[in-house]
């Protein structure tokens, strides 16, 4: 028996080698067996073997590699157990040959394929999302149903169906032939864009709060979409812009955690600690498409608009010289071809920084309907109530806002926000205010 020490050792291996190899993993077991079910689930099942088996034996050298064999002799004594037929007991010996695979594709990276048959037109936009964020992103169907604010349950029989879909319609593992890529484009960046929004600010309570792996990942997969797309195309703006918007984001990323781990707000946040390099690459990027477009913003899409709020962001030098105006305007065009509750709710917020936080809360008052279980909602209203001089409703909306959140560096933020205002009403009358961010 290991003793505690080893265990706590071993358990983080666990956690680490998960987070870096699942997705390789999953992909590698699609592609040889062709079963996305058979493909997750052997997956799971070789990482409880670890759990199981490490803490006796040791952590191997090559983690990952033994994670990956173990799942492929699962794989195929389930095909054995599974066999009606002597040719389905050929097949799950064949299983085993080391000979060469077929050419797959233009890009030999398991990981796009995998992308691109979760993202098929047999599925809808929303079971694509749903399904690539579980088989290619790792994330937990808890974690995956409160990005769609749904229930546990419904996204587990969404997933399932969606599987079942892809399988009963013969789906090959392979990125599609050029005539077939741009119709699954927006599927596409719409589950990069999820997985970087999982890497760069955690859903889950159980997780680091930033995972950089995730986020890196997506910006990889992007620049890799992007060469499967011609020049000049709608789709290529779309995943250019995108591509901008993940750059001008993670430039961010070392400044958003304290050194006690709480979450650090946009205008709180030591500029001097961005990376001027992904900055730089995403405001290029950015500059070709607004010189494409006549620098109309009219022209631009979804993700396009996005990297232009967030490069208004990273090119004022402080949080004070910060251009509102721009953003409000922008946060409008997008409004124009996006008109969701979530995009309403941020330009709500550059609202109260251009104009006032009266005129922003009775903006974010209309969203409670559609965003009652939406701890951004409850965040936003906290701090609109604060600024106006509202403590106990602040706090009672800081409360609501907590109950809601996973992310333990903003639940740690959060719970001093609120603690604030009680502070401060107890010793003289008075509340902390701060900016909005």
């Amino acid at each position: 028996m290991a003793d505690r020490g080893r265990a706590v050792d071993v358990d983080a291996e666990i956690a680490r080698t998960h987070r870096a190899e699942w997705t390789v993993i999953v992909a590698g077991l699609a592609r040889r067996y062709g079963d996305l079910d058979l493909a997750e689930e052997t997956a799971a099942e070789a990482f409880a073997t670890a759990v199981e088996r490490w803490p006796v034996d040791g952590v191997p050298p090559n983690p990952g590699a033994w994670i990956t064999t173990t799942a492929h002799r699962k794989a195929i004594d389930r095909l054995r157990r599974e066999a009606r037929r002597d040719d389905k007991h050929r097949e799950a010996f064949m299983l085993q040959d080391d000979s060469p695979v077929e050419p797959t594709g233009r890009i030999d990276d398991d990981r796009l394929r995998l992308i691109f048959i979760c993202c098929h037109p047999v599925l809808s936009i929303q079971d694509r999302v749903a399904l690539t964020l579980r088989m290619v992103g790792g994330l937990t169907v808890s974690e995956i149903a409160r990005a769609f604010l749904v229930q546990d349950t419904t996204m587990g029989q969404r997933i399932s169906r969606a599987k079942a879909k892809i399988k009963s319609a013969r789906v090959p593992f392979a990125v599609p032939l050029q005539e077939d890529v741009q119709p699954r484009v927006a599927g596409v960046l719409a589950v990069l864009y999820l997985i970087f929004n999982e890497g760069y600010f955690a859903s889950g309570g159980d997780v680091d709060p930033i995972r950089r792996d995730l986020a890196e990942e997506a910006i990889r997969l992007t620049r890799l979409v992007r060469t499967l797309l011609p020049a000049d195309s709608s789709e290529d703006a779309e995943a250019t812009g995108l591509l901008a918007l993940m750059l001008l984001t993670q430039a961010r990323a070392d400044a958003r955690l304290s050194a006690g781990g709480e979450l650090v707000r946009l205008d709180e946040q030591d500029r001097a600690r961005w990376d001027r390099m992904l900055i730089e690459e995403g405001l290029a990027l950015l500059d070709d498409l607004l010189e494409a477009c006549g620098r109309d913003v009219r022209a631009l899409g979804r993700y396009q608009l996005l990297a232009a709020i967030n490069a208004v962001h990273v090119s004022a030098p402080r949080a004070q010289d910060t251009d509102w105006a721009q953003i409000v305007a922008l946060y409008g065009a997008l409004e124009r071809i996006d008109p969701s509750p979530i995009v309403r709710l941020n330009r709500a917020i550059a609202i109260s920084e251009y104009d006032s936080p009266d005129v922003a809360l009775a903006l974010v008052e209309q969203l409670g309907e559609d965003l009652a279980d939406h701890h951004a909602f409850h965040t936003t209203r906290a701090e609109l109530l604060r600024l106006t001089g509202r403590s106990d409703a602040a706090r009672s909306a800081y409360d609501r806002a907590i109950a809601l959140a996973a992310n333990a560096a903003e639940i740690t933020h959060l719970t001093r926000r609120r603690d604030q205002i009680a502070v401060a009403s107890e010793t003289d009358g008075t509340t902390n205010e701060g900016e909005l961010s």
